[in-house]
């Protein structure tokens, strides 16, 4: 069914919680999951720097998931998206479009209307932007697992 899944992070527990949805989409339809991260540069003067502090500290951390997704027979890949004065969403969809994506998969964090006008939200605009479908798992879903193996009573 798939081909190639994005998973859009930006290291932020959020994002952590799509991520087991995003492995078992992948392993279900033999494809290639592309973990997605959007470097936002500052503009102006302080062009050519991330926004983020810890950017480099945050590309150790996704480099090392996809070594773990990949011992664990998932196949994965890194792409990094850098841009400036581009709003993430942004970012994100335009892998979308080089890759090929059918879905990207994202967290959300559970803002209210109202936080989201002021603070923003990735997640909303992706679902605007995005040239594919975006599977948003709300910040409260349960990561999924195994089911239980109950033993059966023989009556």
């Amino acid at each position: 069914m798939f081909k190639n899944i994005i998973w859009a992070t930006d290291g932020s527990e959020a994002a952590e919680r799509a991520l087991p949805t995003a492995i078992e989409l992948a392993k279900d339809s033999g494809a290639k999951l592309i973990v997605v991260h959007a470097d936002e540069h500052m503009a102006g003067r302080g062009g050519g720097y991330s926004m983020l502090a810890d950017e480099e500290g945050l590309r150790a951390r996704f480099r090392a998931k996809v070594a773990e997704l990949g011992d664990a027979g998932v196949d994965a890949d890194l792409r990094i998206m850098t841009g400036t004065k581009t709003d993430p969403a942004d970012l994100v969809a335009e892998a979308a479009r080089k890759i090929g994506a059918d879905l990207i998969v994202v967290g959300t964090r559970g803002h209210g209307r109202v936080t989201g006008m002021l603070l923003g939200s990735v997640t909303q605009r992706l679902l605007h932007v995005s040239p594919c479908p975006v599977l948003a798992v709300p910040v409260y879903a349960q990561a999924l697992a195994e089911p239980e193996k109950t033993p059966v009573r023989a009556t």
